[in-house]
């Protein structure tokens, strides 16, 4: 079994509540949870899931060779 390291961001819903998670390296990787955990664990298994499915076709498993970094800066304008 390998073993695969990726980058997700989690996406607050502030209009339903819980989170929208996408995978940058895995494009269509996309699922959601209603806390932060719940959010993780099916991320997750999307992610699996996406390397299973690429594994059965035959095709490459992208590796995320740099993880994308994300911060909040203040801007007063």
């Amino acid at each position: 079994m390998s073993k695969y390291e990726y980058t997700i961001i989690l996406h607050p819903d502030t209009g339903e509540g819980g989170y929208t998670v996408t995978v940058p390296a895995l494009p269509g990787c996309v699922t959601q949870g209603e806390t932060l955990e719940e959010a993780i664990a099916m991320a997750k298994d999307a992610i699996r899931l996406y390397i299973e499915t690429l594994v059965d076709e035959g095709e490459p498993v992208p590796e995320e060779q740099e993880h994308p970094q994300a911060i909040v800066i203040n801007i007063a304008a």
